[in-house]
């Protein structure tokens, strides 16, 4: 066994335990962890003296029993949040889907990518590939160049440089020059526009959700056939996606003044 399988080996174990941890609840002794996971009893204790001290796991001194550590709560933190954006933002989603028969979704950020993490269809049928948890790039698409728009400079350009700028349609931004000079008309305007830019026929109009830090955590947008999100319609939805982001923002305690590009 090479030495990199022997650690990929050693973390699947501590995973294992962790798991069988939180499963247990009120907590559980060694023993009967070691038998649960079949498991050397030797490994298993070494296992939890790493995760002890590392503050994921905790050893009540009553019972001996070994439970989840806080420091658990450190990694969850950041998840909860976000899912508490899209708690926050679906029934807006609903009434815009509502209100322009298009469909309207929310993304989170999550390095380079966008991943959709809601989605409410209005009653136009239309094709599009957009599904719960699908990744998708920032530069082509309107609740990408959203979250773009307000990140530091530095940020985008480094995003830009190590993933690249690829083309999905004939209308897709391959340029950096390009990029930007459209991130700064998104924060003019208010709003983004995907002009066809990630799926050909279909035109999205998206707008930014930021966090009680100024932060921008989010995006939502409303999406749907060119011929249906015409142009001129453009205008008015970027306003009504606007003003859900901005109610979305401000349940999530974002104060204007405290905006960060």
């Amino acid at each position: 066994m090479s030495q990199i399988e022997g650690h990929v080996q050693s973390l699947e174990k501590a995973l294992k335990i962790l798991e069988a941890l939180a499963a247990a609840g009120e907590g559980i002794g060694l023993s009967e962890l070691s038998r649960r996971l079949n498991l050397n009893k030797s490994t298993v204790y070494r296992m939890l003296s790493t995760l002890k001290a590392y503050g994921y796991v905790d050893q009540e001194e009553a019972t001996e029993k070994y439970v989840l550590g806080l420091k658990i709560l450190d990694l969850s933190g950041s998840l909860l949040g976000r899912l508490d954006v899209r708690a926050i933002a679906h029934p807006y989603l609903k009434e815009l889907a509502d209100a322009t028969q298009e469909v309207a979704h929310m993304v989170i950020r999550d390095g380079a990518e966008a991943v959709y993490i809601d989605k409410v269809e209005g009653n136009r049928t239309i094709r599009m590939h957009s599904q719960i948890g699908r990744r998708v790039a920032l530069h082509s698409t309107a609740v990408g160049k959203a979250i773009l728009a307000f990140l530091p400079e530095q940020e985008v350009v480094k995003i830009a440089i190590d993933r690249g700028l690829p083309r999905f349609t004939p209308r897709t931004i391959t340029t950096i020059v390009d990029l930007q000079a459209e991130l700064a008309r998104v924060r003019e305007q208010g709003y983004a526009v995907d002009d066809g830019e990630n799926e050909e026929g279909i035109r999205c109009v998206g707008a930014p959700i930021f966090d009680h830090s100024g932060q921008v955590v989010a995006a939502l947008s409303v999406s749907g056939l060119t011929i249906s999100v015409t142009p001129e319609r453009v205008p008015e939805l970027g306003k009504m996606v606007g003003h859900a982001g901005q109610e979305i923002s401000r349940q999530l305690g974002y104060k204007p003044a405290t905006a960060k590009r």
